[in-house]
């Protein structure tokens, strides 16, 4: 038997054994930006899933561009090496392809880790003034941002070209820019965050001008055989934000620039409702694909293999990304091809696991 969520995916210079990609998910274990030994244990263990791709959680390209200060940082030689340390243990014994998401967090930074509560850190206690396009707090109990003037948005331009040129250095495979969920580059694109009256505010020609700015500066940094992706909204779920027809022009530019495939989330520039199903995300990434003609990859509490396989096979998305379901699972590729009917990657040391048959039948003979 063969399964589409099996097959294989080329995006430039890389080649991905399957459609299954572990989503970036925070972690909020970093110290001042530095991957620990929790990266190890963690990033560890999913390079065992047998997924075609590790996506690493959103990584701050400088200080004030974190989450929180508990997430990670990819804009010191200390981070670097922090991070190459990570790598080196997990690239001994997994060959799994690893690529990272490059973020600045914008308005929704200085924020308390969530096991802390929720909201903003006060610079005296730790946290630091964040930025954004225009000075509107995300909602009014949260820091009101400065409005990023153009020095302040070459520095940031600066940043993720600096991060990205750290990330060549480490040997990732892939870069995703985190475009979406209401973070710097998506208020930029939204006009619930964006109420400039220059060149970068107002049409959507003009909230598009800086993302694609940083886009096309980081794309010029980063390996040209190397794929570069980004997470984008493919709506606001709010009638004044971001649209689809916009998601689809946005991805539009995207392609013209260089990008290999485009990461269909939505939400996170107003409180609106988000009507939560298994794969409600998934319409975006195929219209997104079907009218931009560029790669995409569908994720939102997608867990079902069937589900994962049918969005695969009828070209609604060309990936498939898990996270809360992978971590939940983290052997969801095994399950997967077990329920499917296809093998998928695992160690030799774990084969005594694999509950398929004929794979089971072939290492007993062999031992």
């Amino acid at each position: 038997m063969s399964a589409a969520l099996f097959s294989p995916i080329v995006l430039r210079g890389l080649t991905l054994p399957n459609r299954i990609v572990i989503s970036p998910m925070c972690q909020y274990s970093a110290a001042d930006g530095c991957a620990t030994d929790w990266h190890t244990i963690h990033l560890g263990h999913l390079a065992f899933s047998g997924a075609g791709l590790l996506i690493l959680e959103a990584t701050g390209v400088s200080p004030d561009a974190r989450i929180s200060r508990e997430c990670l940082g990819l804009y010191s030689d200390d981070c670097e090496a922090a991070l190459g340390r990570v790598l080196g243990v997990v690239r001994r014994y997994a060959n799994m392809p690893i690529g990272i998401q490059l973020a600045h967090a914008g308005r929704k930074g200085s924020q308390k880790k969530p096991t802390d509560g929720r909201g903003s850190i006060p610079a005296g206690a730790g946290g630091w003034q964040t930025v954004a396009p225009s000075a509107l707090p995300f909602i009014p109990e949260w820091q009101t941002p400065v409005a990023l003037d153009r020095a302040g948005m070459l520095g940031v331009t600066a940043s993720f070209v600096d991060a990205t040129r750290r990330a060549a250095r480490l040997g990732l495979d892939l870069i995703e820019l985190h475009f979406a969920h209401g973070y710097l580059m998506s208020s930029f694109l939204s006009p619930l965050a964006n109420r400039r009256d220059d060149e970068y505010g107002g049409s959507l020609d003009n909230r598009m001008r800086y993302p694609l700015e940083v886009f096309a500066a980081v794309r010029a940094a980063w390996p040209d055989e190397r794929p570069l992706g980004v997470r984008c909204n493919g709506t606001d779920w709010d009638e004044s934000g971001i649209t689809p027809d916009e998601a689809v022009a946005f991805s539009r530019c995207l392609k013209a620039l260089g990008c290999d495939y485009v990461d269909a989330s939505s939400g996170g520039n107003s409180m609106s409702r988000i009507p939560l199903a298994p794969g409600y995300q998934v319409p975006f990434a195929q219209r997104i694909r079907a009218e931009a003609g560029i790669a995409t990859m569908a994720v939102g509490l997608i867990r079902d293999p069937a589900h994962a396989e049918a969005i695969v096979s009828a070209g609604e998305a060309d990936l498939v990304a898990l996270g809360r379901g992978m971590l939940n699972d983290p052997r969801w590729p095994w399950h997967a091809a077990e329920a499917l009917g296809v093998q998928a990657a695992y160690p030799y040391q774990y084969f005594r696991a694999v509950t398929r048959e004929g794979v089971a039948q072939h290492f007993a003979k062999s031992v």
